[in-house]
């Protein structure tokens, strides 16, 4: 008796916080609950993390360079169109970047918004691909808590956006997320094509500085709303997780680039080499 008031219960306050979810949505791929994305993001933890190591235990690496070419440059096609479906819909059309508003009309630049809000939800479920490539080429050490966290989160929290916050400033960290990951997405895919094209890669270095780049700047935009006196922002729980996942990324990104670059870890074998004699000496 007791497990079933609590399930009514809980199904009573889920009934009551889904009814202020944005009716323009509702009906859109993934959207109806969030069960279907839970599933989805605790299949592709247990994969990556679990199943898919021990499978490819005693199996040799998956040779993926092709599909690697073709998967890198079409996230990079879909990150320019969406870059410029946020441009279109607000970000280039009116937006002040300050207090930027959710527009819930069904007017032709809130339905562009909402749509490519949700694209952009969409495509961080086609993201995982990355984790699941590293798997099957057996690139476990690639399997950080960064890299599976990252990849968790973002679907998990987008779903609760385009839920109930299809626009506003709180979409400013997918524009910019979006171009940061023609970028990076241009990197991988050149990389994919062999040592032909290293010569191409000389930028490698500044990836992770132009990821703390993109952490910085989320968080002094969305923190500009704590300083504003008036501000109608529909859904202001949003900007606070936002400004809460930039520091924590900001923190995260910094930790792997002292550790990756300050102490050397990532250095060329010759530099390596080198200091180490150094040390010898």
């Amino acid at each position: 008796m007791a497990i079933n008031e609590l399930t009514s219960r809980a199904v009573l306050l889920y009934d009551e916080w889904i009814k202020d979810a944005d009716p323009r949505t509702a009906d859109w791929p993934l959207m109806s609950s969030p069960l279907p994305q839970i599933l989805l993001i605790g299949a592709y933890i247990y994969f990556v993390t679990s199943l898919g190591p021990k499978l490819m235990e005693n199996r040799k690496p998956f040779d993926l360079k092709q599909i690697m070419i073709v998967y890198n440059f079409g996230i990079v096609a879909f990150s320019i169109y969406m870059c410029y479906e946020f441009l279109m819909a607000g970000w280039a059309t009116g937006y002040s970047f300050r207090c930027d508003i959710v527009d819930y009309t069904s007017s032709p630049k809130g339905l562009r918004m909402a749509w490519t809000c949700w694209l952009y939800y969409f495509s961080k479920f086609i993201e995982l691909l990355d984790t699941v490539f590293f798997v099957l080429r057996k690139k476990n050490s690639q399997i950080t808590f960064l890299h599976v966290y990252h990849h968790s989160i973002m679907p998990f929290t987008w779903w609760f956006g385009v839920k109930f916050a299809a626009g506003g400033l709180g979409t400013f960290h997918a524009l910019l997320n979006s171009i940061v990951h023609v970028i990076m997405y241009s990197y991988y895919g050149l990389s994919a094509m062999g040592p032909a094209y290293q010569k191409y890669l000389w930028w490698k270095k500044h990836m992770t500085t132009i990821q703390l780049a993109q952490f910085i700047l989320v968080t002094v935009h969305i923190s500009q709303f704590f300083f504003m006196k008036d501000c109608s922002y529909q859904y202001p729980v949003f900007l606070y997780i936002i400004c809460l996942y930039g520091c924590i990324f900001l923190l995260l990104f910094l930790n792997f680039w002292y550790h990756a670059y300050t102490k050397g870890q990532r250095l060329p074998k010759a530099v390596k080499n080198g200091l180490n004699k150094n040390k010898e000496q």
